[in-house]
């Protein structure tokens, strides 16, 4: 028998080694286990134990991570992947003039190869960052989960829809989340994805909560996404949009919210008594582009116990894939917004990037940490680099002094997707130059079209 119980003749798929590893505890806290080892055997970590118990283990790939730290993959909970070809295309507006003069009248001229394309791009981003999953919200998404088949992320997509596209928009969501779930060997798993309670009908958003609770499927929805909104439909409807997912029976499914920064105190309530399992995404850099006065008040949900996850939103807005900044601004933001230096702590805000994400996207049970039976979806962040020396607070030194360049090698499902900062499963030259050559067609506005009109 091996050190780690498992027989000598029987090699581990994959060895990482002579690293420090981020665990949780019985009462989810985080720790570090030093000079430590994972062992993975069929896309599931076995073990993790010291270093020199898994020295003499046999293994098809052996890492030695020395002066690295394991950490659970991180986990985009809200973005639009393929948006990152529109990044830095409009900047610098309110958010009705971003919608409405740039961001949808594009959207029109989306074409599946588009979308293939800024999902690919976005995909090695994401990978060079250290993030294993996403959560995607957008349009041709069956083409994105072939993109997640052949790169070997994890991701949880949502085909969008709109009320102003008539019964047609909610089947093709709903068509596309039955059909597509478990694909890619089960790395895919889909939701249900109303756009948002202002683009969306009362009626169709009742639909939803009906077909969720049919088929088993979870929705993923834009909905108090700044305070305007909140006022704009108290003063049309009488009602915050919590409380319209509330009236149409949404908060009874098990639901991802993204943004909630106009989540007010009357909605906590209806929040923490929800009849399925309630998550908010936060992707706060884009809040303080868009100059929005409030961000997700994550202290509130943690006390009514709704996890929050962690959130780029699109790089159209966010300019940027990075879930390590949003790692980082999230602990700042909740400092300044809270007056208080004390929350959020750099290890709260990992438990966010971690265990908090994973439950806020349906896997809380799958990934989010590194303990046995859990899928090996694994990141190495190399801590050598002079902005991260000394360390006398690792945690510390993850979330305030790590930048996502910083990641060395991602894995998911065990399978290696980035080593020594090489891609390994995707191609970003031959993405860049046929995108750039179709970026005159995608951009165009004269046309006059828009997806939908922006109007809170």
């Amino acid at each position: 028998m091996s050190a780690v119980g498992m027989p000598s003749d029987s090699p581990a798929d994959l060895v990482v080694t002579g690293c420090a590893v981020l665990v949780h505890d019985d009462a989810d806290r985080i720790g570090f286990r030093e000079d430590a080892a994972i062992v993975v055997r069929d896309r599931v970590i076995d073990a993790v134990t010291t270093a020199a118990a898994a020295r003499d283990v046999p293994a098809v790939t052996r890492i030695e991570a020395h002066g690295q730290v394991a950490l659970p993959g991180l986990i985009n909970c809200h973005t639009h992947a393929p948006m990152v070809a529109l990044r830095g295309l409009a900047e610098d507006l309110p958010t009705g003039e971003w919608f409405n003069d740039v961001v949808w009248p594009v959207e029109t001229n989306l074409t599946e190869r588009d979308v293939a394309l800024g999902a690919r791009l976005a995909c090695a981003e994401m990978i060079r960052g250290g993030v294993t999953c996403f959560a995607d919200h957008y349009f041709h998404m069956d083409t994105v989960a072939d993109v997640v088949a052949e790169c070997g992320l994890r991701a949880h997509l949502g085909q969008v829809y709109f009320s102003g596209q008539g019964p047609r928009g909610r089947e093709a969501s709903v068509e596309f989340a039955l059909r597509r779930r478990g694909a890619a060997d089960g790395r895919v798993t889909t939701a249900l994805a109303p756009h948002a309670p202002y683009t969306v009908s009362d009626a169709d958003l009742a639909a939803t909560a009906e077909l969720a609770r049919a088929h088993g499927l979870p929705v993923h929805i834009h909905a108090a996404e700044n305070r305007d909104q909140t006022e704009v439909s108290l003063a049309r409807h009488g009602r915050t949009p919590i409380e319209i997912l509330d009236r149409t029976g949404l908060l009874d499914t098990d639901l991802l919210i993204a943004h909630g920064t106009g989540i007010l105190e009357r909605d906590l309530p209806l929040l923490e008594r929800t009849g399925g399992r309630t998550a908010v995404a936060t992707a706060p850099r884009g809040y303080l582009k868009f100059a929005w006065p409030t961000t997700t008040p994550v202290r509130a949900l943690r006390a009514a116990g709704v996890p929050v996850g962690l959130a780029t939103d699109g790089a159209a807005s966010n300019n940027s894939l990075d879930v390590w900044e949003a790692m980082a601004l999230t602990s700042l933001i909740q400092k300044s917004t809270e007056g208080d230096p004390r929350w959020l702590t750099a290890r709260q805000a990992l438990h966010h990037a971690t265990s908090q994400s994973a439950r806020a996207v349906g896997l809380g049970d799958r990934i989010g940490s590194l303990a046995p039976g859990r899928r090996a979806d694994i990141v190495l962040v190399d801590l050598t680099g002079p902005h991260t020396q000394p360390v006398h607070d690792l945690a510390a030194t993850l979330v305030h002094s790590a930048r996502a360049a910083d990641v060395r090698t991602t894995i998911v499902d065990g399978r290696v997707l980035m080593r020594d900062r090489a891609l390994l499963t995707l191609d970003v030259e031959d993405v860049v130059r046929e995108l750039t050559e179709r970026l005159p067609g995608l951009t165009a506005r004269g046309h006059g079209r828009r997806v939908q009109e922006y109007d809170t």
